[in-house]
């Protein structure tokens, strides 16, 4: 295994949504919420995807369920972690395989599950 090639390494991405399971690849080192955005998927409710901080882990509305244990560096991804709350996409970089839940959101900020 060379190490040339982990910078450009890929790891594979199972996006769950409703009924629905989707495989991506992705390329290591990549955010989960501009990879959901890219594939046509998105983390947040009707009134929140035009409403929301752009990613800086501010209005905590892109919220996922992730699967795997991935390790929190946000405020508010330790927090979701410790309570079962869902994670911040726009704050988790892909860097191993993945399994990630949509959740459904009801309003603002508030979740379903």
């Amino acid at each position: 295994m060379g190490g040339s090639a982990d910078s450009t390494e890929t790891v594979r991405l199972v996006i769950v949504d409703g009924e629905t399971e989707t495989e991506l690849t992705v390329e290591r080192g990549r955010v989960l919420r501009d990879v959901l955005q890219e594939a046509g998927f998105s983390p947040y409710s009707r009134l929140t995807k035009r409403a929301n901080c752009g990613g800086r882990g501010l209005c905590a509305t892109c919220g996922v369920r992730v699967a795997e244990d991935v390790e929190p560096d946000h405020w508010h991804d330790r927090v979701a972690e410790r309570f079962g709350y869902p994670r911040l996409s726009c704050q988790l970089v892909v860097e191993q395989d993945l399994r990630v839940e949509l959740v459904e959101k009801v309003v603002w900020g508030s979740r379903d599950k």
